[in-house]
C-alpha cells in the first residue's frame, strides 16, 4: 500500500512539473518538491511502523 501511494504521489509531482495543478500551495511548477517531501515522509513513517510491529 505504501508503494502504491508513493508511486501515485510521484506521478502527481511529474504532472505538476509538466502543468501546474493550481491547487492551493501548488501554483508554480517548482512546487513539485512538496509532493516529493510527502513521498519521503510516507516512506519514513512506513519504515518506522513496520519496524515497531516486526517483533510482535
Amino acid at each position: 500500500m505504501t508503494k502504491i501511494l508513493a508511486v501515485f504521489l510521484i506521478l502527481i509531482a511529474a504532472i505538476q512539473v509538466i502543468k501546474p495543478l493550481g491547487w492551493p500551495g501548488l501554483k508554480k511548477r517548482s512546487d513539485a518538491w512538496k509532493f516529493v517531501a510527502g513521498v519521503v515522509a510516507v516512506t519514513v513513517v512506513s519504515v518506522i511502523v513496520s519496524a515497531l510491529f516486526q517483533g510482535l
